[in-house]
Formats: structure tokens, C-alpha cells, sequence
């Protein structure tokens, strides 16, 4: 047999196939149906279809497993002895099927319920997410959450991820990213600090003082961005500590070992109860935002459309842009409109 003959009759039997296939799941399905009712005109109102059609796939059924499966007269429809062996090996897997599909119908409309899979930045993870879940765990039983702390950029689809909470946009295009709040880089020091160093009063002061920074999940140190004069200027100060976790970071700075710039949403609470004075706010960096991502808007399953919805008014309701301690903006950056920047901590 040449390459082409063979190729012709592998075509011809996966036709054959698939054919086979579509028939018989038509008809098997015409056939549980016939056999769960009693009657062909039943079967096809409960299929959305004509009583001939129903006919004309349980005959085909019946012409390839070379038997009847039916006895019908006039007034009756029932099984023959092999319909009745028939019908007990297929009704299991019918209804499973059957199972499966009202399934994911229940959980597109019915209950929020299900497994949900979150990412989000370690320090605002601890800080914000996980103390929120308690709340939302009360309020929809039937959802199983996992989070998941990670400074790296979120793969969605590797790591089966359905919200992740990130700073910045992420360079996905296919990401939707909904704002939550704003998040400020501010720079900060505790009061004992300031008593015995003084704050910056300006970037170029910063090498003159005790600064702690952070690795990021890459490794790399992060930089400090400020704006000057209408431009991005990123330094890089040395430190008397390094950390690779925001909350060692802000806990040096309350212990008034250095300063540190850190997200606003992290030093609110320290800042209006006074463990914490903010500097070098005239120089402030476009604000970042904080977002709440998923990838798509179409077809999103209860349990992830009431977790987006429980989680942006949640976290608006918390009260994270404290501007305490914070000097007066020249209006020369205040009249600047507010613009999100793309690049994100991690």
C-alpha cells in the first residue's frame, strides 16, 4: 500500500469514527431518554426535539449494535431484554454527564461555592487580604479559599490562579486590573529617629541618613522613585538593613533603626497614631494604585465574581489613605494630574 492509500484510509476511517461516535451518542441519549419516559413523543419534548428525530437516532443505535431495544406497539413503549442490559450500563455514565453539566450551571448561577485560588504581595497579603477573609468566609460558607503570598509577577494560567491582588497594571493585556485604592510611596522614620537624626529634608539629603531597604522576590534591591522637578528620579540609598519581607522592613524602621519608603496602605495605621512620621512628601511619586486582577469579565463563576465584590468595598471601607504627619504639596505637584503607574514592588 503506497503513502497515499494509506493515508486515504486512515482519513477514511477516522470519518467512519467519527461518524460511529456522533450516532451513537445520539442515539444513546435518544435511547435513555425513550426508556426514562416511556414514550418517543415524551422522549423528544424532553430533548427539544421531534418525535421523529428521536425515532430516527434510536433506530440507527439499534442498526449498529445489531439488536432491538425496544418492543412498541400502538399504546406501549418498553424495553426488550437486551434494552433493559443496555439501559443498566449506560444510565450511570448518563447521569454523570448529566450531573456534570448541572454542575457548572450551579456554578454559574447557583450558590457561590467551590475552590478559590488568590495571589497576592506578602506584605499586603498579611496586612489586608488575609484579615478580610474571615468575613467573606462567614458570609459564603461553601467557598474554599488558598491563598498564596508571592512577590513574583502572577502567571494565571501556570499556577491556576483566579484574583491576584498586585501593584500596578500587570503587562497582560488579557488582565483586567480594577483599581482599589490608591497606594502612595511614602517615606518614613519613627519619632525616636527623627529626635536623634532629623528627617531628609530633600533626596540629596538622604546618604546622610541610616536608610533600610528592600529585596525584592528577584533578588534585586528595590529603588526609591521620587519626583523632581516633573521627573522620575529613582535612588538607590545604602542601607544598615536589607529585607526581603515589607513587614521586617517596616518593623526596623518602628524599631528607629533607619528610613524606608514604604506603600501608604502599610503605614496608615502607625502613621495616624503617631509611631510613624512621614518626610520628603513634595516629592512623592506618581501614585501606583493597588489592583485587584483576573482575565476576564466573561463567564466568571459566582465564587469569583462575589469574591471581587466583597473584597473592593472591604478594602475601600479600611481606611488606608492616611496622609497623616505628611507636609503641605507645593501646588506645582498638586495641580499635576494623578497618573498609575505600571510598574509594581516585585
Amino acid at each position: 500500500m503506497t503513502p497515499d492509500s494509506q493515508d486515504r484510509s486512515h482519513c477514511a476511517n477516522s470519518d467512519a469514527l467519527a461518524a460511529t461516535f456522533s450516532a451513537s451518542y445520539a442515539g444513546v441519549v435518544a435511547f435513555i431518554a425513550v426508556a426514562t419516559e416511556g414514550s418517543f413523543a415524551r422522549a423528544g419534548d424532553r430533548l427539544g426535539v421531534g418525535r421523529s428525530a428521536v425515532s430516527r437516532s434510536v433506530q440507527k443505535l439499534e442498526s449498529q449494535l445489531g439488536t432491538r431495544l425496544f418492543l412498541r406497539t400502538t399504546r406501549h413503549t418498553t424495553l426488550t431484554r437486551e434494552g433493559e442490559l443496555f439501559y443498566r450500563n449506560c444510565h450511570p455514565g448518563v447521569e454523570r454527564i448529566v450531573q456534570a453539566l448541572e454542575d457548572m450551571r450551579d456554578l454559574r448561577e447557583g450558590p457561590p461555592r467551590g475552590q478559590l485560588r488568590i495571589s497576592a504581595m506578602g506584605g499586603f497579603g498579611r496586612r489586608i487580604v488575609a484579615p478580610l477573609l474571615n468575613g467573606f468566609r462567614a458570609r459564603y460558607p461553601e467557598i474554599a479559599v488558598d491563598l498564596m503570598l508571592d512577590d513574583r509577577p502572577t502567571d494565571f494560567s501556570a499556577d491556576r490562579i483566579d484574583v491576584a491582588f498586585r501593584d500596578g497594571h500587570l503587562g497582560d493585556s488579557q488582565v483586567i486590573a480594577k483599581q482599589l485604592i490608591p497606594m502612595p510611596m511614602l517615606v518614613c522614620a519613627s519619632p525616636a529617629y527623627r529626635q536623634a537624626r532629623g528627617l531628609p529634608r530633600q533626596v540629596e539629603d538622604l546618604p546622610e541618613h541610616s536608610c533600610v531597604n528592600f529585596r525584592t522576590a528577584s533578588g534585586r534591591i528595590s529603588e526609591w522613585e521620587f519626583k523632581v522637578d516633573g521627573r522620575v528620579q529613582k535612588f538607590q540609598p545604602s542601607s544598615t538593613c536589607t529585607f526581603n519581607d515589607d513587614e521586617l522592613v517596616l518593623q526596623a524602621v518602628l524599631d528607629g533603626h533607619g528610613i524606608a519608603q514604604m506603600p501608604g496602605y502599610q503605614v496608615s495605621e502607625h502613621l495616624r497614631a503617631g509611631r510613624l512620621v512621614a518626610c520628603l512628601a513634595q516629592y512623592a511619586p506618581n501614585d501606583r494604585g493597588h489592583y485587584l486582577c483576573y482575565l476576564s469579565r466573561l463567564q466568571l463563576p459566582a465564587r469569583i465574581r462575589v469574591f471581587i465584590d466583597y473584597m473592593t468595598t472591604a478594602v475601600r471601607a479600611l481606611d488606608l489613605e492616611c496622609a497623616t504627619g505628611l507636609a503641605p504639596v507645593p501646588p506645582a505637584i498638586s495641580r499635576e494630574p494623578r497618573q498609575t503607574s505600571a510598574a509594581g514592588r516585585g
